[in-house]
């Protein structure tokens, strides 16, 4: 009886597309090359449910959830408690259908193929009532012949998608054989069960920093593509450096899809490095891929594609022109980028293990930035605009490197072009996470599918550095967190390096041999590999990446943190800003004792660990008023998270240059995380929206160029100069000291001048505290704070940075500041001038609704007077400005504290 009715409602689901006849998006041809033609099947569909009771119009690309809040079936997905109120949609199958005509030019032609970019995910899909295929990876691109099936006009295309809940559901019980762990999420998390089943973005079943939406739908692009001789569904540009430093050549990689068997010619052309070089070409009937060298005129200088801080992001035109015989040619171009990537793993005098960096044009560089997750839960609704600003946030706090985690999507193609604009470089995770995965022969062919099209997607942008197999699954099998019984670890292992290593990494090296590899994060790397892929500790700080957190220790005492080759994920949570909850909140969420604020929280005991953490170095908000009190709270927690982050990465920029017990050489600290998925608590430092959270501002301090780092180590004052640069500086430091009573610096000392190598962090300042305080007016480790910078010949190079001596709640004369604003416009920004009566710690300035960021935030104001600069990402006007803006002091939140 189910059948018969979803047949029905298929049949309902057909009949409704004759009002939608020539609604696609069909743009005709998109190619200028003859002989091959695009036509694209964009724009609007009808999809329907399983029994046919829904039935709307739907863009393409899209999913079902954005379809059916566009026509008013429900409303926005993450407003309150949606997200398991709308949990039907994802259980429930539906179609997507559309007709169309095909014009004769793409009929006419030999070979006619149909493209799908993006299929989400389980599907069966039909042409004219003849059955094409099915899908069940997101992750691949599909391809169908249907030259053969066209018509003139009334072509009826239907994509039959079916719940990818159920389906994991079913895949994981016909795996009988043994469990492949975990079965579902915690039940915090308020997700969907089996997501290592299905080829699909994994945390789209629930995370602990994200909802539970298992989208259905074309989240790609579906076109036509036809032609008479072949067509190029792949080309790939990548340099490589011979033994001859000033010799580049790149690599030219074509895959082809040709009608028939054909000679001919390639030719190779870099305008702007006055290279070009023709090389015959012999097709084979069907798929091939042909490669080229082409060596650089040597002549000319070749500009260097560098991370962002360390040179400009060079990239050049490559034209390709092929001539086959008979006439037929294309004539196409994409970029080229000239840089090198090592990854140096090598011994380390004085320390055991091996040394863990990347090496870029042969200079070691020290990856500053963090971890990326999906922008969105609905792809569809990640925009370009979205896209920039969120790299661009990134660019702006200083970072140059983001690593794209493996529970989420390979980006957009637009994601990559931007960092390779930006400098940003990408750690590219494989779409694995935090689970054991099957290795049966039909999720392995899949898989081998979709790395195969991601590595040639890919390899040609010179942002992405890394290639990493998966996230935590290493550590997941070496540190036992599904209980497996020691008998049976072994064939989980098996299966590790079967998906892993014989079938992952033999694609990439034979795919791309232009970048490293590693099969996990985190990873001993070459000491994994020689103990055979599992590591026996696979957190050992003597080798590769580290992932650490940890919610009960006191986050300000460094050294609770591993002293680590390299930092991949590190981090603390927050809440976002009022501004942010209120759009998908009611007021009687607005407390965070609330059943929202712990519906949004995935993560196990997370609220109180805000709080516990909080409580070691802050008084918490104590105002009357509930929603001053819980605004004040949502403060706090970012208060928190900004400072234990800038401790944690403080402490891992000043390890760059020391080994210390043995450990140490730090070269890369990426926190997590950058953005968020939806509007709740999260790791992140940019919350949903674009709009910078207090941590935001404190990694554009942190991760600056040039930072001072103070720290106490048994009574002992020291403070580092890091420098990233490759040139010397000769520093000091200087360093004030103020009475937390007064605005007034109670003295100034400054140390000797000494030579900071590029690329190093090195002790300048020395001196027992209690002695420092003692020569200052009497100051006390409770009386005072500190603050210090650099300073060259030229004058102060880098941030103005801060130790606390003492716990904040412990402060002696914190005062409650008055605080004055004044706003004026300046040309397309706006100068906030503050004046404050007392020493302000975190002072935090927020315009709530107003998109824009501030030049600096959250900082310790010990001047009477400060202009800091708002820069807004749309119209706004001084008088907005005044009215919206809100400026929270530390002292401000306990008010009835002493």
């Amino acid at each position: 009886m189910k059948a018969f009715r979803e047949v029905l409602a298929a049949i309902v689901c057909v009949l409704s597309l004759t009002v939608l006849e020539g609604r696609c998006e069909s743009s005709g041809p998109q190619s200028r090359n003859p002989g091959f033609e695009t036509y694209s099947l964009n724009g609007k569909w009808t999809v329907c449910n399983s029994n046919g009771s829904l039935s709307f119009s739907a863009e393409v690309p899209g999913c079902v959830h954005t379809g059916l809040l566009k026509q008013g079936h429900i409303q926005d997905a993450y407003y309150r408690f949606n997200d398991l109120a709308y949990r039907w949609i994802s259980l429930d199958n539906w179609t997507y259908t559309t007709t169309f005509s095909v014009p004769a030019e793409i009929r006419s032609k030999q070979k006619v193929h149909l493209v799908f970019e993006g299929v989400d995910t389980v599907s069966s899909i039909s042409l004219n009532g003849a059955a094409l295929g099915k899908t069940d990876n997101m992750f691949r691109r599909y391809d169908f012949d249907v030259q053969g099936l066209l018509r003139e006009q009334g072509n009826v295309l239907a994509v039959a998608l079916s719940s990818a809940v159920a389906y994991a559901t079913d895949r994981s019980r016909a795996h009988s054989a043994y469990p492949v762990p975990p079965d579902c999420p915690p039940p915090v998390q308020k997700g969907e069960c089996h997501v290592n089943f299905v080829r699909k973005a994994q945390s789209s079943f629930s995370w602990d920093w994200g909802p539970s939406f298992p989208t259905l739908g074309l989240w790609g692009g579906v076109r036509l593509e036809a032609y008479d001789s072949l067509r190029l569904p792949y080309l790939a540009a990548t340099p490589a450096r011979g033994g001859d430093p000033s010799q580049w050549s790149v690599e030219a990689e074509l895959h082809c899809d040709a009608v028939a068997a054909a000679e001919g010619s390639v030719t190779l052309l870099l305008p702007e490095l006055a290279t070009q070089q023709t090389f015959q070409i012999s097709l084979p009937a069907g798929q091939s891929r042909s490669t080229f060298v082409l060596p650089v005129n040597k002549s000319v200088e070749v500009e260097l594609w560098w991370p962002r801080g360390h040179g400009s992001q060079r990239q050049y035109n490559m034209s390709v022109q092929m001539k086959l015989d008979g006439g037929f040619a294309i004539d196409t171009k994409t970029l080229v980028s000239f840089r090198t990537v090592e990854l140096v793993q090598e011994p380390i005098a004085g320390s055991p293990g091996l040394s863990f960096y990347f090496r870029i044009n042969g200079i070691p560089i020290f990856l500053k930035g963090s971890n990326w997750i999906p922008a969105h839960a609905f792809q569809d609704q990640v925009t370009p605009s979205i896209l920039r600003n969120l790299l661009q946030s990134a660019a702006d706090a200083n970072m140059n490197t983001l690593r794209v985690w493996g529970g989420g999507v390979y980006e957009q193609e637009h994601f990559y072009s931007l960092c390779d604009q930006l400098g940003v470089m990408i750690w590219q995770d494989f779409m694995f996470a935090c689970a054991l995965y099957p290795t049966d022969s039909e999720f392995i062919e899949t898989v081998r599918q979709e790395v195969t099209h991601q590595v040639r997607r890919l390899k040609s942008h010179p942002s992405v550095i890394v290639w990493s197999a998966n996230n935590e699954n290493e550590a997941a099998i070496a540190s036992d967190w599904f209980g497996i019984p020691a008998p049976q670890r072994p064939r989980y292992v098996k299966d590790y390096v079967t998906l892993y290593v014989d079938n992952i990494r033999e694609i990439v090296q034979k795919e791309d041999s232009s970048r490293p590899f590693l099969t996990s994060s985190p990873t001993n790397g070459a000491e994994s590999e020689r103990e055979g892929w599992v590591a026996r500790d696979p957190y050992d700080p003597h080798f590769g990446d580290t992932h650490f957190y940890s919610y009960l220790q006191d986050c300000w005492d460094w050294r609770g943190f591993p002293r680590t080759r390299f930092a991949s994920e590190y981090g603390f949570q927050s809440w976002p800003s009022f501004s942010t909850l209120q759009k998908v909140s009611a007021p009687e969420d607005w407390s965070y004792q609330s059943g929202f604020s712990s519906h949004r929280q995935h993560h196990d005991a997370g609220n109180q660990q805000m709080l516990e953490q909080a409580k070691l170095h802050f008084h918490l908000p104590d105002s009357p008023d509930p929603l001053q009190a819980y605004r004040d709270t949502l403060y706090l927690t970012q208060v928190m998270q900004a400072q234990c982050v800038k401790a944690q990465t403080e402490f891992y920029r000043r390890s760059r240059s020391e080994i210390i017990d043995g450990q140490g050489k730090t070269m890369g600290a990426l926190y997590w995380q950058l953005n968020d998925i939806w509007q709740g608590p999260s790791w992140s430092s940019i919350e949903f929206g674009g709009k910078w959270k207090m941590l935001h501002y404190f990694a554009r301090d942190f991760f600056a160029p040039v930072l001072p780092v103070g720290f106490l180590d048994q009574g002992l004052l020291l403070i580092y100069a890091v420098s990233d640069l490759t040139s010397d500086l000769t520093l000091r430091v200087v360093v004030t000291v103020y009475q937390w009573s007064s605005l007034k610096p109670v003295c100034t000392l400054a140390s000797g001048a000494a030579l900071v190598s590029g690329g190093s962090a090195l002790p300048l300042f020395k001196q027992p505290a209690a002695a420092l305080l003692a020569g200052c007016g009497n100051c006390t480790a409770l009386t005072c704070v500190l603050t210090f910078h650099l300073e060259d010949s030229e004058g102060q190079r880098g941030p103005t940075n801060h130790l606390f001596l003492s716990s904040p709640r412990e402060a002696q004369g914190l005062q409650m500041p008055n605080i004055t604003t004044s706003i004026r416009q300046d040309g397309g920004t706006y100068e906030v001038t503050l004046r404050t009566s007392a020493v302000a710690p975190f002072l935090w300035l927020d315009v709530g609704d107003i998109p824009g960021r501030f030049d600096t935030n959250g900082f310790l104001m010990a001047t009477e007077s400060r202009t800091v600069r708002f820069y807004p990402w749309g119209p706004t006007s001084a008088s907005q400005l005044s009215r919206a803006l809100q400026v929270t002091s530390l002292r401000g939140v306990y008010r009835r504290q002493p």
